[in-house]
């Protein structure tokens, strides 16, 4: 007695035989370049910032870019092979919708806002607008509890580069008063 099983299924592979995703080679050639310059980076980096430190700064940006070049090369592998990331169970999303650009459009505006408002109002204000503006564009109707939280995260994070990490950000209008 014999039984047609289509080795695919023997195996467990799930892949289609379809046409691979060509586009993924623009993450390819990304993650490339920031490999490299990573690399180069870590490379060029003057010596003598700690004696004490057997490790030093380089390290960190060289494993990083290695990394990066390494993935490049396992994804470069698997596009042609047709492999794909599995879509994330959990997400309530239609990948066949079309983007929300009116959406995306209102927060890069809203960035743009932050940046050219954080040094003449301060971090604290700015980013306060920001969280709230974002939330909101995101879909909260609850206007006073958005600019609530966005002041409670403000200050928290002003105060947790200035105290804990010892960076200053622009005070601006509240100069004197934080």
């Amino acid at each position: 007695m014999s039984t047609n099983v289509d080795p695919a299924d023997a195996t467990g592979d799930t892949r289609t035989p379809e046409r691979p995703d060509y586009a993924q080679y623009v993450v390819c050639a990304v993650m490339a370049v920031v490999g490299a310059f990573l690399i180069y980076d870590g490379v060029s980096m003057p010596g003598g910032y700690a004696e004490v430190d057997p490790v030093g700064p380089r390290f960190f940006p060289i494993v990083i870019g290695v990394g990066l070049l390494l993935m490049t090369v396992v994804l470069a592998i698997a596009i042609p092979r047709g492999y794909k990331g599995e879509a994330d169970a959990g997400e309530d999303i239609d990948p066949d919708m079309p983007s929300d650009w009116r959406t995306v459009g209102l927060l890069i505006g809203l960035f743009v806002a932050l940046i050219a408002l954080v040094v003449p109002l301060g971090w604290t204000i700015a980013s306060a607008l920001f969280f709230a503006g974002c939330a909101t564009v995101l879909g909260s109707k609850h206007y006073v509890r958005n600019i609530v939280i966005g002041a409670v995260l403000a200050v928290a994070s002003f105060y947790a580069f200035y105290s804990g990490l010892g960076i200053p950000l622009p005070a601006g209008i509240l100069d004197g008063i934080l």
